[in-house]
């Protein structure tokens, strides 16, 4: 029974643990720590942006993400209706979080890139994953496609 269970939620025994977890952008200028709960899943969409960049992101309470270093070393892009601001390194160029905030959803979120987290390949692969639609901003159907993603 277990079994079924898991295996309608995506989760299984290699499920990771939550915690607090430390991660930055690639050169190192950017440094964070957040709570995950891998349990919550993660998302990849494929609008124009996060198509481009690859997003693959955990949604957080913004009290779950601390910025440690590197305010300055980041740059902002926004667009569409403004609702995101979209965090990168303007060193390297990665793009690690993007501060939201949908009414829709609860107000303030953060977008954490999972990319960005310094922890285990198999700690992400076992992170379930829900797939969303904002090519056509149809967020209650995933994409017909997502092996791309």
């Amino acid at each position: 029974m277990l079994d079924a269970l898991h295996a309608e939620s995506g989760m299984s025994e290699h499920t990771p643990h939550s915690g607090t977890f430390h991660g930055g952008c690639h050169c190192g200028a950017v440094r964070f720590r957040a709570q995950v709960d891998p349990a919550q899943g993660s998302v990849r969409c494929n609008c124009s942006l996060c198509a481009r960049i690859r997003r693959w992101a955990a949604i957080l309470a913004p009290s779950a993400f601390e910025l440690l270093e590197g305010e300055d070393a980041l740059a902002d892009y926004r667009f569409g209706r403004g609702v995101a601001r979209h965090r990168f390194c303007r060193h390297c160029g990665v793009h690690v979080f993007a501060q939201n905030h949908v009414e829709e959803l609860g107000g303030d979120y953060v977008s954490l890139s999972l990319a960005c987290l310094d922890v285990a390949p198999q700690w992400l692969a076992a992170v379930p994953v829900a797939y969303l639609n904002g090519r056509d901003e149809d967020w209650a159907r995933p994409p017909a496609v997502t092996a791309h993603m």
